[in-house]
């Protein structure tokens, strides 16, 4: 009997012994398929972002501590009207490209000839790059562009308009202008929603005597919430860091923030440059907890 326990005993022994660690060859592959991208996350986003937080809060040249930096990029101008800029550009950007691809996407989940090449052709503007994207739309919002070709034919404006000025026009045609290019992205997200609700909710609510707009309004839009969420935030996101489109549409006559900083750091005024990101990090990361919540809350309301 003590010599079949010892054996038990040392059969367990022999099997934790052989079982793999986090570094043995049974994880290898999953490691080696992590890596990359953590070093990537670690050096090029974590670190950058640390660096521009620490370089935020000392003095130039110096370890001092100090908040400075922030008093002077405040009392600019040219900060304030970058400031309104990115709001402004980000709340008409997303609004349109969140109705437009609501549109598209519902008129792409329909069955009808020749889906397939008008799905193909609605994604085509994600291949292009984005001042070649730019630079078109000047063909279109240019001082002899298209649309005041378009407006003038109708007898709206008298005299051809220069649309890339400061103010809320220029907001509007660099949000415009992102139109094209950043709307495919939203409907991919809407569509691939739209495609994953069950066609019985909707045979049901038929039956049930619902319009068409009653099953949108009461099935598609709660049930496509995860989708709209996601979309929500990732092209806020990206409209907060418009560079490349504001700055080929419009140059430092219409400064946002992301030009903001880049001038800024050309100039050589790396702190202050560095306290201008860390608030456009914080905007981004506000208007992104402020959405979950209100989304989180209205969930809780609905039950």
């Amino acid at each position: 009997m003590v010599s079949t326990t010892a054996e038990l005993a040392g059969r367990i022994v022999s099997r934790r012994s052989r079982r793999p660690g986090w570094l043995s060859k049974r994880y290898a592959l999953e490691i080696a398929m992590v890596a990359p991208f953590t070093l990537y996350v670690l050096f090029f986003m974590l670190v950058p972002v640390l660096q521009s937080i620490y370089f935020s809060f000392v003095r130039a040249g110096t370890s001092e501590v100090t908040l400075d930096n922030y008093r002077v990029i405040l009392d600019r101008s040219q900060f304030s009207d970058a400031f309104v800029n990115t709001l402004g550009i980000t709340a008409f950007g997303v609004t349109m490209e969140m109705v437009f691809g609501m549109i598209i996407a519902l008129m792409l989940s329909r069955q009808f000839a020749g889906r397939g090449l008008f799905r193909s052709i609605v994604l085509v503007p994600l291949g292009v790059p984005t001042i070649v994207a730019g630079a078109a739309m000047l063909y279109f919002i240019g001082f002899n562009g298209y649309l005041n070709e378009f407006l003038l034919d109708l007898g709206i404006i008298d005299v051809p308009v220069y649309w890339q000025q400061s103010g809320v026009r220029g907001m509007f045609v660099i949000a415009l202008s992102d139109l094209w290019k950043a709307t495919p992205l939203v409907v991919l997200i809407l569509l691939a929603g739209i495609e994953a609700i069950p066609g019985d909710v909707y045979e049901a609510a038929g039956i049930d005597g619902a319009t068409k707009w009653q099953q949108f309004f009461h099935h598609t839009i709660p049930l496509l919430m995860p989708s709209i969420t996601m979309a929500l935030i990732l092209r806020a996101i990206d409209a907060f860091r418009i560079f490349d489109i504001a700055m080929v549409i419009a140059g430092q006559s219409i400064p946002v923030m992301s030009s903001f900083v880049y001038f800024d750091y050309r100039a050589g005024n790396t702190n202050t440059a560095a306290a201008a990101a860390v608030i456009l990090l914080m905007m981004i990361i506000v208007f992104v907890i402020a959405y979950i919540f209100l989304v989180a809350r209205r969930s809780e309301v609905e039950r």
